[in-house]
């Protein structure tokens, strides 16, 4: 499995401060999916052809089957993050959003102002995340078995039967 991970900062990309997010996304998805889970990693200023251009390249040409970006998903006038992604995407999943946003909310009362999307490209299953890592841990734990079902579904596999059931 291929997984393309996207942190979404104008501060990060600058090398103002060092990403924490996107390695949490590998720490946490490499326990969910095993050891031969292999990354591809970027980090992009919070533009919306950028952002674009580095999803498209994930799922057209490196081929992954799951793409997680963290970052750029509130209200600021800066946060494009769900904007470059509906560009890109072919099918909008918006139970993904909703539940992140649900769940959240039990916890922080602010979660409500997130715009997190997800949805496919391709055989690719397209996540946003918060960009904080308290965050990304929380919302993958949220998504792991909607992540697992979906990506066996792209995949041709019987969700109920597939090797991605690991935990």
């Amino acid at each position: 499995m291929k997984i393309g991970r996207l942190t979404i900062s104008d501060r990060a990309s600058a090398g103002v401060y060092e990403d924490r997010s996107g390695p949490e996304i590998e720490n946490i998805l490499g326990g969910f999916f095993g050891s031969t889970v292999k990354f591809e990693a970027a980090i992009v200023p919070d533009e919306i052809g950028l952002i674009s251009a580095a999803l498209k390249k994930f799922a057209d040409e490196r081929k992954c089957d799951l793409i997680v970006t963290t970052g750029g998903t509130g209200i600021s006038a800066r946060d494009v993050t769900p904007e470059a992604t509906r560009a890109v995407l072919e099918k909008e999943l918006p139970g993904f959003g909703e539940i992140m946003r649900v769940r959240s909310f039990a916890k922080v009362r602010t979660a409500i102002l997130s715009r997190a999307v997800a949805g496919t490209r391709g055989s690719s299953l397209i996540i946003n995340l918060p960009g904080k890592p308290s965050a990304v841990r929380e919302c993958l734990e949220i998504l792991a078995p909607a992540m697992r079902e979906g990506l066996a579904h792209l995949r041709g596999e019987d969700p109920h039967t597939t090797t991605l059931q690991k935990k």
